[in-house]
């Protein structure tokens, strides 16, 4: 057998987001969902550093696109944790402004794409309903196929980033169960809640290192070196 072919809003797009197809697909907007566990820490990070490198690709903030984030068990009302904004910071990221919330049905009902920390949290969101599994990975899953799939199989942005978004995610579930992860722990981005700021750090890192594949598919334009 062969492998099959690979083929909080940015901006103010939330107004345009609340007409939506089924399944929470709207017609003109891409909602990427990021998940964690209390919404204070990774999902935060994961979120805002997002926002900032579709903005370095792009120039503009993406039209079209929300990004937003949430947890498991959020810290609904809280805001990030300091060493959180001092990683975004560091990456020249706006962490301004941050208020956490918990995971509700209505955020996975209406994500195009679900990114989570951990497998633990894509099951829960998948748990959840709303036919969610096709569209739901952890980042470093999302990752690892978004490096498979042949940038050429995917629209030119001419045709707009949410039809390229689409077909992005399209084509990595697609390939979900031809690429399986080396190890367990290969999928996962670990908790640094309470951690001393070098562990920060290197879960930035390594949310930076996930993401730059992922932004660079979704605008077909690579990082700024």
């Amino acid at each position: 057998m062969t492998a099959p072919e690979a083929g909080r809003g940015i901006g103010n797009g939330e107004r345009a987001a609340e007409q939506t197809t089924t399944f929470g697909l709207p017609h003109d907007t891409f909602r990427i969902l990021h998940v964690s566990t209390g919404n204070v820490c990774r999902s935060p990070i994961t979120e805002r550093l997002t926002r900032h490198f579709v903005t370095e690709r792009l120039g503009v903030l993406g039209g079209g696109l929300i990004v937003e984030s949430a947890g498991t068990w959020g810290h609904e009302g809280a805001p990030m944790e300091a060493n959180a904004e001092t990683v975004l910071a560091e990456f020249g990221a706006d962490a301004s402004d941050f208020v956490g919330r918990e995971l509700l049905d209505e955020h996975v009902i209406m994500a195009d794409l679900v990114l989570t920390a951990t497998r633990d949290h894509r099951a829960q969101v998948i748990s959840m309903g709303h036919s969610a599994g096709l569209r739901t990975f952890t980042l470093k899953e999302f990752t690892r196929l978004v490096r498979a799939i042949d940038p050429a199989t995917l629209p030119p942005l001419e045709d707009g980033v949410v039809a390229r978004a689409r077909a992005l995610v399209r084509a990595a579930a697609a390939l979900r169960g031809w690429l399986l992860a080396p190890t367990a722990e290969a999928d996962e981005v670990f908790d640094p809640y309470g951690a001393p700021l070098p562990f920060f750090r290197s879960i930035g890192d390594e949310i930076h290192e996930a993401l730059d594949p992922v932004v660079t598919a979704l605008t077909g334009v690579p990082a700024r070196m």
